[in-house]
């Protein structure tokens, strides 16, 4: 079955990883920087390795984001760098092909793992089913 793994983040934990430290997000050292990106790495090889790797990607900021919605009368309304500083969004994810839910929670035990800056706010790491039908057609949640 196939799940997405997703971690969170905040605009504030992308500023402080480029140095921009904040109340809610200590500066990331190159240090730390690079022993998350290796961290990560580690994980998507073995994920490879083992066959359950589909695709993972990080995000790039949230100031790069771009919301769209429809008006009442169905134009386009766009709005540019739609999250407020603290606002939690997914930061990265992976797309994995797993035997079982308890194999997927394990991953994203490891996940939750990940070397962050001393002071660095703890996210949840979120595990989403993809493409299962629900067990009855008429009840959608």
């Amino acid at each position: 079955m196939r799940y997405l793994v997703m971690v969170q983040g905040a605009r504030a934990d992308y500023d402080a990883m480029d140095g921009r430290a904040s109340a809610r997000a200590p500066a990331w050292s190159p240090e730390e920087l690079h022993a998350m990106f290796a961290f990560m790495e580690e994980i998507n090889t073995d994920l490879a390795a083992s066959g359950e790797l589909v695709d993972a990607q990080g995000l790039s900021s949230p100031a790069d984001a771009r919301m769209v919605t429809a008006d009442r009368d169905g134009r386009a309304v766009v709005t540019d760098d739609p999250y407020g500083p603290n606002e939690v969004l997914m930061a990265g994810y992976w797309v994995l092909d797993c035997a079982s839910l308890d194999r997927v929670t394990e991953i994203a035990a490891r996940v939750a793992r990940c070397p962050v800056p001393e002071g660095s706010r703890e996210y949840p790491v979120v595990i989403r089913p993809i493409g299962e039908p629900p067990a009855d057609p008429g009840r959608m949640g």
